[in-house]
Order: C-alpha cells, then structure tokens, then sequence
C-alpha cells in the first residue's frame, strides 16, 4: 500500500502560439506522506480562508498582484509537503509533430510518467476532474495503459474536485507560481523572489528539454570565475547519468534524485552554490520508508553517482560547504585539497604503521602484501 499522495495540476496549454498563449507548459505535483495529509489539509484550509475568503485558492485569482503572492508564499510554505515539476519549453520542441495536441500530449505523458513515478514506484495521484484539464484526463489514461501492477504495486490515480480539495488548490497555486518563475509571458521581477521563496519545497523541477545554454550566458556575466568548459563538462555528465540510470530499487532512485537536485540548485539558484549535506538529505528523505543516514548519503548516494562519472565536488570550508556541480577551476581546487587533506594524512600512517612492522618482524610481515592491495603497495612505495 503506497504511503506517499501526489495532487497535481496543470499550467499552460498546447498552443505554440507563444507570445499569446505561452512559453512553457507545467505540470506541478505536491507530495505529502498519507499520515500528513489531515494536518497539511486543515493548514491550508486556514490559509485559503485567511488569504481567499469563502473562495478557492487560485494562482488566477491573485494574478499579478505579486505582493499578495508573496505573502501566501510565506505562509503556504510553512506547511510539510514537497514539489515535484515538469516544465517543458514549447519553444524548443523540435518537429511539427508537436502542434498536434494528441502528438503534445503523447511526449508529455511520457515524461511526467517517467518523473514521477520513478520517484515514487507506489504512488497515489490524485488530479482535478473539473474544468480544462485536458492534459491530466489524458495522462489518466496513459497510467492505466502503461502502469505495471507488477512493478508498481500499490499505486492508485483518483480524480478529485478542486472547490472540495484544498490539496489539489495548492497544486493549482504552485503550477501557476512557477509559470511565473519561467514562462516568458508571465515572468516578472519578483521571479526570482517566488523561486527563493519555494526553494525549501522544491525536490524536484525536471525541465525539458535541458538546456544550458542561457543560463550559462548570465553566469558568465556574474560569475567572475565561471569557466564554460567546466561547467558544460559537469552538466553533462549529470544528465548522461539521469537518461541512462535504470530505477530498480531504493538506492537508484536516492542516486536520480540527488542528481536532479544537484541539477535544480546548478541551473536555477547560481553555480556557485553549493547544498548542504542536510538540505540534500532532508529532500531525499521525503517518500522513503526508512530514514537516509549520513553515512549512507555519502556513501551509497555521492559515493556512487561519482563511481558512475557524475562529476561532483564538495568543500567543508567557510560558507561553501556541501556538494555541487562545478563551474570554475576553484570549485575543482577545492575538492582535490579536501581530498589531499584527507588522503594523504591517512596513507602516511599506513606507511608510518606499515615500516614499523616490517622493522620489527625483519619483513617477514608487509601488512600490504594481498593481492587486493596492490595499488595501495605502490603508492605506499612511493612516499617519502
């Protein structure tokens, strides 16, 4: 039985009239555990009443007034649930195939599929069966081809009413907040103020197709010690490892969803900032059965999406501590003198213990003689 509920809803449309109709389609889901759901429904019931009166909460009804989207904000992100988003550029769709809204829809009921439920293998979902939500009627009837009983055990899809589900409300809220964040018709000033604000709720914003480009372009302005090379080398190798790594169990979805979120903060909060070994653990915590330890974090999460080439660094100086995609020749600097401080003190005890031993058994005993330690014997011959 799945203790995780999803309520998601939907922002834009098929059109690729894009000064008109918009740049970008998002598909939004807030994530909650079942035994959560009571408490978060009666908190945002109060929200909904404090800041909409006897009305539904609606991104439509605060439109552009920015400072009242920004005190619902403040309060909505008090509450314990975590987003999940699709935002796809219609921009950069290539091929006529996607004006037609069955081929449109079609590639994006893969994708959310993909994204979400390789997150969360047993998942109910939960979407609004009212007004113009063409798109998640559709997907409805994409999970009940595709969905597995098999693999997904435990997973249901529900349609709900939004003027009965204050859940789905908020979906509708953070759909309309993050067109407002990235689509070019709605972007305003206070993007980066509404992206600052979701930030601790953020686990997850999958935008296709991905594009680094742009962003780069800015960094390179702001970023004194941008270097391209070695910021398209990282982004690179972190989206190689998403399209390639097969979700089988715990630990693979922990290595996806560490990526994307080394993706998320890399593309949207500045590349020279890194997250804290807390704040990556708090976000993957959030549907697991079990809790994530920090020994475990390290070495089953970082540890391996870095065995897979995902090219990672960290830093535990000053206020750069944590983990991040590199962007300049002083990321990279950072994590090898992490590393040398760490390394080489070590080997130098092994060799300091190694040579003692020798001397007193007239090498009869080399504590490095097994096979398996072969390269730790030759570094170890090799210091001074």
């Amino acid at each position: 039985m799945s203790t995780i509920v999803a309520f998601a809803d939907e922002y834009g449309n098929n059109s690729f009239e894009f000064d008109s109709q918009g740049s970008h389609f998002i598909v939004a889901s807030v994530i909650l555990r079942k035994d959560k759901l009571s408490e978060s429904s009666e908190q945002i019931e109060q929200i909904r009443s404090k800041h909409f009166q006897k009305g539904e909460i609606k991104s439509k009804k605060v439109a552009n007034n920015h400072a009242r989207r920004i005190r619902i904000l403040q309060d909505i992100c008090q509450i314990d649930f975590s987003i999940y988003a699709v935002i796809v550029d219609k921009r950069k769709l290539e091929g006529e195939g996607f004006k037609y809204k069955a081929s449109f829809y079609k590639f994006l009921n893969g994708l959310v599929y993909r994204e979400l439920f390789r997150t969360f293998p047993s998942l109910d979902l939960v979407v609004d069966e009212h007004g113009e939500n063409d798109f998640m009627r559709e997907f409805k009837k994409y999970v009940q081809r595709q969905h597995m009983p098999t693999l997904f055990s435990g997973s249901d899809f529900n349609f709900g009413v939004s003027h009965d589900n204050s859940m789905i409300q908020l979906a509708d809220f953070i759909a309309g907040t993050l067109a407002r964040c990235f689509d070019d018709t709605k972007r305003t000033d206070e993007s980066s103020e509404f992206l600052r604000l979701l930030k601790p709720k953020i686990t997850s914003l999958n935008q296709f197709p991905p594009d680094h480009q742009t962003y780069y372009a800015e960094a390179a302005k702001e970023e004194k010690n941008f270097n391209s090379e070695i910021a398209t080398a990282a982004f690179n190798s972190a989206n190689l490892f998403l399209n390639n790594q097969k979700v089988e169990g715990q630990e693979d979805t922990d290595k996806v969803n560490c990526v994307k979120l080394l993706l998320l903060y890399f593309n949207n909060y500045g590349v020279d900032k890194y997250i804290t070994t807390g704040e990556l653990i708090r976000h993957l915590n959030v549907g697991r059965t079990e809790t994530l330890t920090e020994h475990t974090f390290r070495t089953k999460v970082i540890g391996k999406i870095r065995d897979s080439g995902v090219i990672v660094v960290s830093s535990s100086t000053g206020r750069d501590k944590g983990y991040k995609l590199p962007s300049s020749i002083e990321d990279l600097h950072k994590f090898v003198n992490h590393g040398n401080g760490m390394i080489l003190p070590m080997l130098h005890r092994l060799k300091i213990i190694r040579d003692k031993i020798k001397l007193a058994t007239l090498n009869k005993i080399d504590i490095a003689d097994k096979e398996e330690f072969n390269e730790l014997r030759m570094l170890l011959d090799d210091l001074k």
